[in-house]
């Protein structure tokens, strides 16, 4: 039998919102899967989807930097141990400074980017090791993205932890950054229906056909089941297809279909997504975990 921790059972029960008990069972049947657990509990409880965005795991800032006009721009994750640290003053000025750097010089990866040289002539990689003795706690580079607009990019940061860029064509001068500010709010995977991976409707259709076919309905009430549980899912990780955050009542197609506008694509970054953290377990819930 699998050794399952209580930081999984955690990470399941954040994934899925349900009960340590429960996550802790389907982990045992999974033999400490994490993935397969959450497909069993979904199957079985209807638990929706989880977001990547709210698996944050590590410390640090997104930092972006658009052009004049929004003809191209730039957003960037620099990674720290602790969030006093992402309060620091010379680390979001640091992570600032990349930004601007990636846009304007177009490295290729972090190792490109640590190679350049800041505007004050210092070398990147020289003011990283610097920070690290100044401030006493590693610091990196983890990712970044640049892009040219196909119309105009628009910006949003949310604190220093959620960014955005969307590339917008046509509308009003406040859609590209509303458009922003909803992205950060619901997290979409994709611009539309069209542009989510194969693979990913496909899981979704294997788990709303588990779920059908537990329900024991006839094969052709099952089969529209599906087929409406795959439609719901899109609806609610596409922006086209999501409720606009300003006005419910309306979707985001609607919104940009009324102003005449596209929406060309967007980058969503949040701080730590995807990086796993060691976590202390909780007294009280190792105890519950042993005695089950």
């Amino acid at each position: 039998m699998a050794d399952i921790s209580a930081t999984t059972v955690m990470e399941l029960r954040q994934r899925t919102g349900l009960g340590m008990m429960e996550c802790k069972k389907a982990l045992t049947e999974a033999a400490g899967d994490l993935v397969k657990a959450e497909e069993l509990l979904r199957i079985r409880s209807g638990a929706k989807a989880s977001k990547s965005a709210g698996r944050v795991a590590a410390e640090g800032v997104i930092a972006v930097s658009v052009a004049d006009g929004g003809s191209s721009a730039a957003i960037v994750e620099v990674n720290c141990e602790t969030d006093f640290v992402a309060r620091n003053d010379d680390f979001r000025a640091f992570a600032t400074e990349l930004a601007a750097l990636v846009r304007t010089r177009r490295p290729a990866d972090p190792a490109a980017l640590a190679a350049l040289a800041l505007a004050s002539g210092e070398i990147v990689e020289a003011r990283r090791v610097a920070l690290v003795q100044k401030i006493g706690e590693n610091i990196g580079i983890r990712r970044f993205e640049r892009l040219d607009a196909r119309g105009s990019i628009a910006s949003y940061v949310h604190g220093t932890r959620i960014g955005v860029l969307v590339d917008v064509s046509g509308g009003a001068a406040a859609l590209g950054r509303d458009l922003a500010m909803h992205i950060a709010a619901s997290k979409p995977i994709a611009v539309a229906r069209e542009n989510v991976a194969a693979e990913v409707i496909e899981r979704e259709r294997s788990i709303a056909a588990a779920r059908a076919a537990e329900s024991g309905k006839p094969p052709a009430i099952a089969a529209k089941m599906v087929e409406g549980a795959v439609a719901k899912f899109l609806a609610e990780v596409t922006l086209l297809g999501q409720p606009f955050v300003k006005n419910d009542k309306e979707t985001v197609a609607s919104l940009v279909k009324a102003q005449g506008a596209t929406v060309n694509g967007f980058v969503l970054y949040v701080v730590g997504e995807g990086i796993e953290k060691r976590k202390d377990d909780f007294a009280a819930e190792v105890a519950a975990l042993s005695r089950a």
